[in-house]
């Protein structure tokens, strides 16, 4: 049996890699929407796990899944295929375009066999000069070395030594800049169809489908990076859905196993042929346990009273920023869709995200920043009015302490 000891936060300190500075408390238990930490204080949280926890947590759905999976069968290896993985795959495929999927274990290895194979099939299709990927700035695709060097933030991809090459990055929405640089050389674009860590931006309309044309004109895939935005955070079960333009791949994790970790890829037939055996791989993508709960997890968020609820609840949260900001005025806009929401701060608030995220945690309410000028709310999808209500109220009190 394990040694029994007080964890407390200055573990953290002794035993961790330093590349986080998470808050001092721990907590212990969720259930829906609220969070207790090892003193039994309650948390409402409007962070949902960075837009994991779509269900809320510990949803009935997804612990009877894991409960029953549990008993059955939990790692082969990919040389067999199981159930929960082959249910699954079809449930994904029912959802959208693509018709065929690859698993992984994360965002980040989602992105990298998409951009894997986006490059294998230019090699194959036109030849080893056509591999330029173009991505846009602030974008963000993830934490391995490539992910990273395509993601748009240098202060996360510099100091590791040489990067991948023949990744170019231009600014988004900038369908101008975009068009010069494009040529028949450009091997794939990758973009986020609603930007999360980059500040909550939207694309245009005008953007995202001449981004589409110019794929099409260049023979370049276009890759939809809906990590974050993906499985009903939007309101519909991808983004691009919503946005009337179809990418030629997608990539898929955070909400897809509401809190088991799960990734994968989702793609055509015809592309998905140049991923011959051998060419890619990974030990626990597929696992019989993530894709039980993921299973169940699709099966539920993609019911269309869920997806409606998503739209229901955004008029939620931006109907309760508006009357604290009519008392408090420190938000200059709410961006976003669905439950992906951005609050961004006003000009003399400019820098102060963090701040709020304190507050707010200290009056017990989880948030979230995305850059250092905007509060970004990513709740379960399924979060009820009392919740917010509740959430909103503690919000108001960590601003006007602020304010004053």
């Amino acid at each position: 049996m394990a040694k029994e000891f007080n964890v407390e936060r200055q573990l953290f300190d002794e035993v961790m890699v330093p590349c986080y500075s998470p808050m001092e408390v721990i907590p212990v238990k969720g259930a829906g929407a609220r969070v207790w930490d090892q003193a039994g204080r309650e948390y409402v949280d409007f962070a949902g796990g960075i837009a994991v926890s779509c269900l809320g947590h510990c949803h009935p759905v997804m612990v009877d899944a894991l409960k029953e999976q549990a008993d059955k069968l939990w790692h082969l290896s990919n040389v067999m295929t199981n159930e929960p993985a082959l249910r699954l795959a079809k449930l994904l495929t029912e959802q959208c375009f693509a018709d065929k999927v690859f698993f992984a274990n994360s965002g980040a290895e989602a992105n990298e066999a998409a951009l894997k194979l986006a490059r294998r099939y230019a090699a194959d299709k036109f030849g080893p000069e056509k591999s330029e990927i173009i991505s846009f700035k602030q974008g963000f695709h993830g934490r391995t070395f490539f992910t990273v060097t395509v993601g748009g933030q240098a202060a996360y991809s510099d100091g590791f030594g040489p990067k991948p090459g023949d990744v170019t990055h231009l600014a988004y929405n900038d369908l101008a800049s975009l068009a010069e640089h494009m040529s028949d050389r450009t091997c794939a674009v990758m973009m986020e169809p609603l930007q999360g860590e980059g500040g909550i931006i939207a694309p245009t309309a005008e953007f995202v489908q001449g981004v589409r044309e110019l794929c099409d004109k260049h023979n370049a895939l276009l890759i939809f990076d809906e990590v974050q935005t993906g499985n009903g955070r939007t309101g519909d079960f991808y983004a691009y859905q919503g946005l009337g333009v179809t990418p030629d791949i997608l990539s898929t994790a955070k909400s897809l196993g509401g809190g088991f970790p799960i990734g994968a890829m989702l793609t055509t037939s015809e592309l998905a042929t140049h991923l011959k055996i051998g060419t890619h791989g990974s030990t626990y993508g597929g696992n019989p346990l993530a894709c039980a709960v993921a299973e169940a997890v699709v099966s539920e968020v993609s019911k269309p009273q869920v997806l409606a609820g998503v739209k229901e609840r955004e008029q939620w949260f931006r109907d309760a920023l508006q009357a604290i900001n009519a008392k408090y005025p420190i938000f200059d806009e709410v961006r976003g869709k669905g439950l992906l929401l951005g609050a961004a701060l006003t000009e003399e608030w400019q820098g102060r995200a963090r701040d709020i995220l304190v507050a707010a945690g200290e009056e017990g309410l989880m948030v979230l920043i995305a850059g250092a000028n905007v509060v970004r709310f990513t709740p379960s999808l399924v979060i009820s009015k009392e919740d917010i209500d509740e959430g909103m109220a503690r919000l108001e009190r960590a601003i006007a302490k602020i304010y004053q």
